[in-house]
């Protein structure tokens, strides 16, 4: 195994071509990771993985989260008609179970963070 010498992440950055601007915000109101399975999704929309990101961050601390349909579409730049028709592409593609909690209510998101394998197959790695 080669020894390379340590390297400073501005060095890394720099080489590829990515500029970090306010990153002292970026820590103050923390941040959302998004598995690479989702943002490389091919069978859901841009909108749908922006809603599955935003669903990420409200339930970052918790197993579950239930935002109103307006809220999310206020934070997403979106329609709450749109964010409907995101949350049933996620549904759908079995990465989202809702749960309607009553009248007046928000529903209960339950995200999954794990690729189901598909006709009992195991999932494979790349």
């Amino acid at each position: 195994m080669e020894d390379h010498p340590e390297r400073h992440i501005g060095d890394i950055i720099r080489e590829r071509n990515i500029e970090i601007v306010g990153a002292d915000l970026a820590t103050r109101h923390g941040f959302t990771q998004v598995p690479n399975f989702i943002l490389t999704k091919k069978d859901i929309s841009v909108g749908s993985k922006l809603a599955y990101a935003m669903l990420l961050k409200y339930a970052w601390n918790n197993d579950a989260c239930f935002p109103g349909q307006v809220k999310l579409a206020e934070d997403m730049g979106a329609t709450d008609r749109s964010v409907r028709t995101y949350l049933k592409e996620l549904e759908a593609a079995e990465l989202l179970e809702i749960t309607q909690r009553g009248l007046g209510k928000t529903n209960l998101y339950r995200l999954h963070l794990t690729v189901k394998p598909k006709n009992g197959n195991q999932a494979r790695r790349s």
